[in-house]
């Protein structure tokens, strides 16, 4: 059960790829491009937080101390969104940039990146529920619910499939957004998923509402709001990133990142942020 409840996202993915082989050529290749690089921040910083703090979770459930506990999963949103909501944004201004730099050489053209682009940002859209989905889920288990969270996943899951039938198939043709709905279909089913697991929590008492949590999400988003307006004025124009070659792709575009990973630093910091704010 537990491997369900935090692995729906990526059973809605196997669905999407098999009705994308029923779309044009190329939209299976475009969705796994797109959700190669959502995955990267979701695997190195969601599930290394989901996986520190369940062993954490199930000893203060067993110890019964619930505000140690509450703290724990409080600390474990806050860690989550410092990460979800910078990646979410420069992943959307940076998509053609990064897919250019990682994949557009050989048989990968001009359009097949802008493809690609198109349905990286409609993953992102989903982006902060993926990772809340991975720490929201070892509460439950940590209180030895299994059950909880395979429903949530249950409902999600045929929400996607729903979902994907409203944006995808030719029924809806005032709506067909081909291999795009296919990946927004996703990105709306788990925020689905994120929000019934949230609320489950709050509904049992397990993360009372805090008023600080709407604090860090606010200095959070005018940082990433400093760092966006950057990289918008550094980019350099679409057309230039198909004529460059591989290095000055990657210089350009790690130019980009380290300027916009110090612009979001120091903003937090002239926002008040400081380093024992992240501290469990």
């Amino acid at each position: 059960p537990a491997l369900f409840g935090v692995s729906v996202s990526q059973i809605n993915l196997l669905l999407d790829t098999v009705l994308a082989s029923l779309l044009p050529t190329g939209s299976v290749s475009w969705l796994y491009y797109s959700d190669r690089l959502t995955e990267l921040p979701l695997g190195v910083f969601a599930i290394a937080i989901a996986t520190v703090i369940l062993p954490t979770l199930s000893g203060q459930r067993a110890r019964a101390d619930d505000p140690a506990f509450a703290k724990t999963l409080a600390w474990a949103i806050r860690s989550v969104l410092l990460i979800a909501v910078p990646a979410t944004l420069a992943l959307a201004v940076l998509a053609e940039p990064v897919l250019a730099t990682l994949f557009q050489y050989g048989a990968f053209s001009e359009g097949d990146r802008m493809m690609a682009a198109a349905s990286l940002r409609a993953y992102t859209l989903g982006l902060g529920a993926f990772m809340l989905i991975k720490v929201l889920a070892p509460g439950f288990y940590a209180r030895e619910d299994m059950r909880t969270p395979v429903r949530i996943g249950i409902i999600a899951m045929v929400a996607n499939m729903m979902l994907n039938v409203a944006f995808v198939l030719p029924l809806m043709w005032w709506l067909n957004l081909g291999h795009v709905g296919l990946a927004l279909a996703t990105s709306v089913s788990a925020w689905l998923n994120a929000t019934l697991l949230y609320r489950g929590l709050r509904r049992e008492a397990v993360l009372p509402e805090s008023p600080l949590l709407f604090k860090w999400i606010m200095q959070i988003l005018l940082a990433s709001a400093a760092m966006v307006m950057v990289l918008l004025w550094m980019m350099p124009e679409g057309a230039l990133w198909a004529e460059w070659s591989w290095w000055q792709r990657a210089l350009q575009l790690g130019v980009l990142c380290v300027s916009g990973l110090g612009i979001f630093a120091v903003s937090l910091l002239l926002l008040g942020v400081r380093a024992a704010d992240l501290r469990r």
